[in-house]
């Protein structure tokens, strides 16, 4: 039976960056723990006339064109992100309708009518999941019916103005092209899961009473000399409409309702969940592996060391090796080898070390956050590191995090070195863990086709990459605010983000155009 997999990849991202050398310095951070520490180099970031939509579209034109497909073969267009610009209507409808705007000339005003789009969300992980899924019903079709799918990540990753994850932000869309026999890599149908529901990063819908913001604007003008009058409070209140809107402010009742596109995350607890969560699914994956005949425990083989590249979410360059150590103890720790492991670093902390208490578990965690970063600083780590994972981290680096589509960012990341640096990949096995907070975790791996060099060629990532324009921090700050209304560089040969709402339109209603 034939294979399915990965045919080929398109990634699109915002010609415009902060270099991080500009953003250290603008925060007053330390540039080299930046860069040294956490591999980065520069941040993408979206012009005005971009978004989610736009970004995921553009990627969609570059993998249609390319590979010369008919927009009547795809059968579904799934997406995966968090960054959705509805609460009901699906993103992935605006990257159809731009898409049926570009190709109706040539294909007919339908061309896309029978294509079925839906949005997947599950934090980082939700293209992985829209991948899977396509997968499946790719394989579902058998090899003569020929289904073809496209799966499309798209996110702009955007924290608050200070706070502790804005260094990381990046963004980005990009489209993989899934069918039978594919080019690229074929992905045998074992996936190893682990999903726990937790709170590690989210974004939450929050409301506040609207007499406690009348009242905090009451008492900074008492502050600052105004007089008012005794009973003012109640009277603002009564005036207000019991229904208006403005921005991303819902006044309902007496309730005032904001979304915001930034997250509420501990960035600690949230490391402590990808590690956990990927350790899980990769046990799961090595069992599910065992039973499928793909690989022989009572051989004491090392499964990550039959992946010759190890892809992993990326939401800052380095993640990957400062997570792994967890997979990499439980794969070595029942061999011989790991006794010199244990004469480097000493013995690992184990749960039932520490008391049964929330104290004890605390306790526990601190110690095993540590041996993890023992564990990384051992030579036979960093040699693991060095083959495995470094040329994963190549892009992430000039980008940032990408949410959803970050492990295959990864994934590309890693292919076009390997073609530039003359590697022979073909037929050898890559593992694929992917991670979203909330939180999920799958293990997968991929086999590396005959036809990959042909294909990487084509991606030209690191050229394009450093054809970007650079941004001062008063037009990042103004980007990130919406306060600039006009393009840092002006829109040509993409689509793009012309108008929301206006005359004749419903608000809100988001309109686009192919720019040439």
């Amino acid at each position: 039976m034939a294979g399915v997999g990965i045919d080929d990849i398109a990634i699109h991202f915002p010609r415009l960056y902060f270099d991080m050398k500009d953003f250290a310095e603008f925060r007053g951070a330390d540039y080299g723990k930046l860069n040294k520490g956490l591999g980065l180099t520069a941040m993408a970031i979206p012009d005005v006339h971009e978004d989610t939509a736009t970004m995921g579209a553009n990627a969609c034109r570059r993998l249609i064109d390319r590979n010369g497909l008919d927009p009547s073969k795809i059968g579904r267009l799934y997406l995966g992100t968090e960054s959705a610009l509805d609460g009901s209507k699906p993103t992935a409808t605006y990257i159809l309708d731009m898409l049926e705007q570009c190709y109706q000339a040539r294909f007919g005003k339908d061309c896309f009518r029978n294509c079925d789009v839906v949005d997947l969300t599950f934090a980082c992980i939700g293209a992985v999941d829209a991948m899977h899924n396509t997968l499946d019903w790719v394989a579902r079709g058998g090899e003569d019916e020929d289904r073809i799918g496209i799966v499309v990540f798209a996110d702009n990753a955007k924290y608050d103005l200070g706070s502790a994850g804005e260094y990381t932000q990046g963004a980005g869309g990009g489209a993989i092209l899934i069918r039978h026999n594919p080019r690229l890599i074929e992905i045998p149908d074992i996936w190893g899961v682990s999903t726990m529901p937790v709170h590690d990063f989210f974004k939450p819908r929050r409301e506040v009473e609207i007499k406690t913001v009348v009242e905090n604007v009451l008492d900074l003008a008492e502050e600052s000399g105004e007089k008012l009058r005794s009973g003012l409070l109640e009277r603002i209140l009564k005036i207000l409409p019991k229904s208006s809107k403005k921005d991303h402010i819902i006044f309902e009742e007496h309730t005032l309702k904001i979304h915001k596109d930034t997250p509420v995350f501990d960035g600690a607890f949230s490391n402590r969940c990808y590690s956990e969560s990927v350790k899980t699914a990769f046990i799961d994956f090595r069992a599910k592996a065992i039973r499928a005949g793909r690989y022989d425990a009572a051989k004491d083989e090392i499964l990550t060391e039959q992946w010759n590249r190890i892809i992993v979410h990326l939401p800052y360059a380095f993640q990957g090796k400062r997570m792994f150590p967890d997979v990499f103890r439980h794969d070595r720790r029942h061999l011989p080898m790991w006794d010199g492991v244990l004469e480097q670093i000493g013995p690992e902390p184990f749960p039932e070390d520490f008391e049964d208490t929330p104290a004890g578990l605390e306790e526990f965690e601190r110690a095993n956050d540590k041996y993890r970063r023992l564990i990384s600083k051992t030579d036979a780590f960093k040699e693991f590191v060095e083959r495995r994972i470094e040329k994963t981290q190549r892009a992430s680096s000039l980008i940032g995090n990408q949410y959803t589509g970050s492990i295959f960012l990864a994934l590309m990341s890693t292919m076009e070195s390997d073609y530039l640096d003359d590697v022979e990949m073909e037929g050898k096995h890559v593992g694929l863990c992917g991670y979203g907070s909330g939180a999920k975790a799958k293990v997968f791996e991929g086999v590396v086709q005959p036809e990959w060099r042909e294909i990487a060629s084509r991606f030209h990532l690191f050229e394009r990459l450093s054809a970007r324009t650079p941004i001062n921090k008063t037009v990042y700050e103004a980007l990130h605010r919406g306060s600039r209304k006009r393009s840092v560089v002006k829109p040509t040969g993409e689509f793009a983000l012309i108008e929301i709402g206006g005359e004749g339109k419903l608000e809100g209603q988001r309109g686009y155009a192919w720019i040439e």
